[in-house]
């Protein structure tokens, strides 16, 4: 199979566009097509685009104009500021009431605690869990076969387990992969990812349960020597380890 421009995989082109394409959070997104609600950021953008399609620019310019007004000196932060204050949640609070005959808005946040309780209450709630590791691969074979990348099974499986449930990841490290590589493998997954390699952390692993410490300590030297940092090694084995339970 040739392989085609690796520019062409990334996350923005293969985003869904209409809710029944979302991959996981099958009950989330059945609530969301009967409600102009809230959940994460491609369920509102195809929520949207399901609801109003391209009528939505239509017969709102007063209304659109006062909500950008108002999200220019209120909401928009500056660069590697993400979080609004409570002060600037109040404000928000404040422009939901005035036009929720006319607007509904979608807030999509990775941390439900930190959105202030005037606004949670005026909000129906939607959470979202991470994605299974069937549902991460179904995706990506089908982006592969898409854009002709050249993988095998263990590159997959690699991908998988380094995004963690987390679709956007895992597509920006298949994009990161094939782009650097020109394959797709589990070695060169991980050196995109600069994780230790699960198969060394499994042998280390296994040598503590068999009680052959010299051994383990062989393939923990080996990943400290490569220049893998402390936190790394540590969680990558509660990875590994938590994966042998299931």
């Amino acid at each position: 199979m040739a392989a085609a421009n690796s520019s062409a995989v990334g996350v923005e082109k293969f985003r869904p566009a209409i809710l029944d394409d979302i991959v996981g959070n099958e009950e989330t997104v059945e609530r969301l097509k009967g409600l102009p609600g809230i959940g994460k950021t491609t369920s509102i953008h195809c929520l949207a685009h399901q609801l109003l399609g391209a009528a939505y620019k239509e017969g709102i310019d007063v209304v659109r104009n006062k909500i950008k007004a108002f999200a220019q000196k209120k909401v928009t932060l500056p660069p590697g500021r993400h979080n609004m204050t409570a002060g600037a949640q109040q404000a928000l609070r404040r422009t939901m009431e005035i036009f929720s005959n006319t607007t509904r808005f979608a807030l999509a946040c990775n941390q439900s605690n930190k959105i202030i309780e005037p606004i949670q209450s005026r909000c129906a709630i939607l959470r979202y869990s991470k994605l299974s590791d069937a549902q991460v691969m179904k995706r990506l074979l089908e982006i592969c076969e898409a854009e002709q990348v050249q993988y095998n099974e263990d590159g997959i499986k690699a991908l998988i387990f380094t995004a963690e449930g987390d679709m956007r990841q895992a597509i920006n490290n298949l994009q990161s992969t094939f782009s650097g590589f020109g394959f797709v493998n589990s070695d060169n997954v991980f050196k995109v990812c600069d994780q230790p390699h699960p198969l060394i952390v499994q042998d280390l692993v296994r040598y503590c349960v068999k009680g052959n410490i010299d051994k383990a300590m062989d393939q923990l030297n080996r990943l400290w020597n490569d220049g893998y940092a402390a936190v790394d090694i540590v969680v990558t084995i509660f990875r590994v380890v938590r994966a042998f339970d299931e």
